[in-house]
């Protein structure tokens, strides 16, 4: 099963280590990584989706809870959170290709960031699920390059304030 954990950790050296070490130390492999400070400076957030089942994730939560650094550990539960993730991809697009591709694009609400006369790079943001769509649309014309972040995710706020 895939988890989303967000983790709030101070902005120290190291931490990133840390938390990475446990994971591995408890058999995790961590799909995505996401790592970036928040708005306060001295606190940095670490969005990690993994696969594991229930129990394993419940112990891997309580060791990083236990960690000197970590301010505040949650597991996103399915639907609860909003994530996105971007993809920049350059792709094989000679002349012929191009009207398909700025199809494709357009469907998507993905955004050409360069083009030359035999590629283009596209930018792309969204959820797992949409993310994995676009590159099944356009693995066709030929992926040259990729890079893409991990999950960025944060809890839905769904209660109603009286």
């Amino acid at each position: 099963m895939r988890h989303t954990l967000s983790v709030l950790v101070e902005n120290k050296f190291g931490v990133l280590a840390r938390v990475a070490g446990m994971f591995s130390g408890r058999g995790f492999n961590i799909d995505t990584l996401n790592v970036a400070p928040t708005h306060d400076a001295g606190c940095s957030r670490i969005t990690a989706t993994v696969k594991g089942d229930n129990q394993q994730l419940d112990q891997a939560i309580k060791q990083l809870n236990k960690l000197v650094d970590v301010i505040e550990v949650e597991d996103l539960a399915q639907g609860q959170f909003a994530a996105r993730e971007l993809v920049l991809v350059k792709v094989a697009a000679d002349g012929g290709k191009r009207p398909e591709l700025l199809q494709i694009c357009e469907i998507f609400r993905a955004n050409i960031v360069d083009v030359s006369h035999r590629s283009m790079i596209i930018e792309m943001t969204g959820n797992y699920n949409k993310i994995e769509a676009f590159l099944e649309m356009i693995v066709p014309f030929g992926i040259k390059q990729m890079a893409r972040t991990g999950t960025a995710a944060l809890r839905r706020n769904r209660k109603v304030e009286l």
